[in-house]
């Protein structure tokens, strides 16, 4: 069988990550109207947010099952044509129930994807990791500037969110044929492998890994919260919804060219805890800066820049932690999947704090309040400290020190 071009399957690897944000950026810019024409409540509307953020906690666990029986890039396959089915059914969305229903499809495709991906790099990219991962984290930065910044134009101009929501089906279109054809094609599982393969248990006991989860979800529930709720949190403070829609847009653009630099500024000064204290004061500063209602435009880049640094080194941390590959793949796998979760709450807790108090007014200094949270956690998760098991002192595991 013929060799895959690296250089494809880099392209096709892109390609598909694109396609893992678009299903809940294009949503937050016409959440208003989505609310108006369907009656929803604001808790309601969030759920377009949280059940993706939802269905990448919950099965990853199941994603990575299948990918060992069938093969990943198969898996990959299949996510993506999940992803773009939920994504085009919303072209004849009637109802919230139904709408509901697409999002729970296109996110058990994200869900699945996202985890196989980081995996596919592993084996096809061993020694490029570092420019995978920053190919793959500003891939999922554009699908999301895109989505966030094109859609509320495209509604304009079709007269229909439905619509608008449905197009962004065009790029799993774009990436299946591309994938299938660079990758799956040219890959075979050989049968056995897979029971070959079987992941260490997930590292439950382990109270350094209780708190890196903790680090993670608390930068998730501000990640996804300000994807759901930035626009109309703009809106109410008086700008249109043009300038509110672009106010998201900011928001993931910056977090492109901190992703392509982070690196390099990490390895002139590797201090995880540095960094860590820097992405959290940013993103403190841009919601004060919204809770002032001073140049939302300044906000946004400020509230970017956080996740920019913040998501590469939360991402690092569980795999510094730990002595060897397997250990890493399974404490990634549990701060990553029970970290969504708590995410998952971030924009259903602004939803039911909305429908309470009948305004805008608390989701910042909730968010504040979060981001204070998440700063004292992450400088307690970044502590160069070997992993300690809870109520098991003969199963210590063992650790690489971190940079402080």
């Amino acid at each position: 069988m013929r060799k895959p071009s690296l250089f494809m399957m880099a392209v096709a690897f892109i390609l598909a990550s694109l396609n893992l944000r678009p299903a809940m950026n294009s949503i937050s810019p016409m959440l208003q109207a989505i609310q108006r024409d369907l009656g929803m409540s604001a808790l309601s509307a969030s759920l377009l947010t949280s059940i993706p953020v939802l269905c990448m906690g919950i099965f990853p666990a199941f994603a990575v099952k299948l990918g060992q029986r069938a093969g990943l890039e198969r898996v990959i396959g299949w996510s993506i044509a999940v992803i773009g089915a939920g994504t085009v059914l919303r072209w004849f969305t009637g109802s919230s129930v139904y709408l509901l229903l697409t999002t729970v499809l296109a996110g058990l495709g994200i869900a699945a994807a996202g985890p196989l991906l980081s995996g596919f790099i592993k084996q096809h990219f061993p020694a490029k990791v570092p420019v995978m991962i920053s190919l793959y984290t500003v891939s999922m930065a554009v699908g999301a500037a895109l989505a966030s910044g094109l859609s509320l134009p495209l509604s304009v101009r079709a007269h229909s969110w439905q619509e608008s929501l449905a197009l962004w089906a065009i790029l799993a279109a774009v990436a299946l044929p591309v994938w299938w054809w660079s990758v799956v094609r040219h890959t075979r599982r050989p049968a056995g492998e897979a029971r070959s393969n079987r992941p260490a248990g997930l590292p439950w006991n382990s109270a350094k890994a209780w708190i890196l989860t903790l680090s993670f979800g608390l930068l998730a529930v501000l990640f996804f919260s300000v994807t759901a709720w930035l626009p109309p949190v703009v809106e109410h403070m008086g700008y249109g919804k043009a300038y509110a829609a672009n106010m998201l847009v900011l928001f993931s653009l910056t977090q492109i060219p901190v992703g392509l630099l982070f690196p390099h500024l990490l390895r002139r000064l590797p201090s995880r805890r540095f960094w860590l204290a820097l992405g959290a004061l940013s993103m403190a500063a841009g919601f004060l800066m919204l809770w002032m209602s001073v140049a939302p435009w300044l906000a946004a880049i400020l509230i970017g820049i956080g996740p920019g640094v913040l998501f590469p080194v939360n991402l690092m941390m569980p795999i510094e932690a730990v002595s060897d590959a397997q250990q890493a793949t399974s404490w990634s796998a549990m701060t990553q999947s029970v970290g969504y979760v708590i995410g998952a709450m971030g924009p259903m807790l602004l939803g039911v704090i909305h429908d309470a108090a009948g305004s805008y007014t608390l989701l910042i200094p909730v968010l504040l309040a979060v981001t204070v949270a998440m700063a004292g956690v992450q400088q307690l998760a970044a502590k160069p400290k070997a992993a300690k098991v809870l109520n098991k002192p003969r199963e210590k595991e063992k650790a690489l020190p971190l940079a402080e």
